[in-house]
């Protein structure tokens, strides 16, 4: 109270000395061009000071009334206000696709991994080549090629590796044996022992089962996603959103269905490796 006391005192001197000065130019300015303009007389009005604080409260008081109508209008008016109806389930559904091709890629790179008794170019690009102290895959420092269904040929960039190359396939759990002629090495590709191709086939069922389990995780995030974007029954006149419950089940539905699409696409997979490494 004592602030907003001297700041109305402070108010008060300011006016009255404005208005003095104003006096006492206007008598000055008629006196030089000496004609008959009558300079402007200011009344002086006696008021006390509780009368002159109380009036500068009050139009404080009606400034800060009149201020925050001003904004509850705007804030409560729609026009010029743009609102964008967003509708979530394109990006839901694309992010879901991508996580289970991404799945699907994971498997086929495992897949081909896995030495079978037919010759295959990507069963060699998992070796990692310790090159000068440096780990660098297989694939990368040289040409691997099939030169029939049982020989693998590696041709390196820099021949002075090739000793590094031979072993580094030596050394993988493939259990491979190269041969050198100083300029590539020449792979064969041993037939399958049964205990090898039992172990193979359940590295290939387990390769299956966790792709699905990462295809169903792709599937419930999506679900999840879609249970929050659907705008609850208090916040539907509030809310922007162009996704209604209809479009929620339409897409749950469209995300099932890729479930099963891409699960199937896994399983089939694993089913052709399974028949490759059974009959070689």
């Amino acid at each position: 109270m004592a602030i907003s006391t001297r700041r109305a005192l402070a108010a008060y001197r300011n006016i009255y000395g404005a208005l003095r000065a104003t006096n006492f130019t206007a008598n000055r300015f008629s006196s030089l061009i000496g004609s008959t303009f009558s300079p402007i007389r200011y009344e002086t009005v006696p008021c006390s000071l509780e009368q002159t604080t109380n009036f500068l409260l009050e139009s404080r008081r009606s400034f800060a009334k009149g201020r925050k109508q001003i904004r509850d209008e705007v804030d409560g008016d729609d026009y010029g206000s743009v609102t964008t109806a967003v509708n979530v389930g394109p990006n839901i559904k694309a992010t879901a696709v991508s996580q289970m091709e991404a799945a699907i890629d994971a498997l086929s790179r495992e897949l081909t991994k896995l030495r079978t008794g037919r010759a295959s170019a990507g069963m060699l690009d998992h070796i990692i080549v310790d090159s000068g102290g440096v780990k660098t895959p297989l694939c990368r420092m040289a040409v691997i090629s099939v030169l029939d269904p049982k020989t693998l040929s590696v041709n390196p960039y820099d021949p002075d590796s090739l000793k590094e190359l031979e072993k580094a396939i030596i050394s993988s759990p493939l259990g491979l044996n190269p041969q050198s002629d100083n300029q590539r090495l020449i792979v064969p590709i041993p037939p399958l022992t049964k205990e090898h191709v039992q172990a193979v086939c359940k590295v290939v069922a387990k390769s299956s089962e966790d792709v699905k389990q990462s295809i169903r995780r792709a599937r419930q995030k999506a679900l999840d996603t879609i249970k929050k974007s659907v705008p609850k029954k208090k916040d539907k006149d509030k809310s922007a959103s162009a996704f209604s419950e209809d479009d929620a089940k339409k897409l749950e539905k469209e995300i099932d269905d890729l479930t099963k699409k891409f699960i199937k696409s896994a399983e089939d997979m694993c089913k052709s490796k399974d028949k490759e490494i059974t009959s070689s």
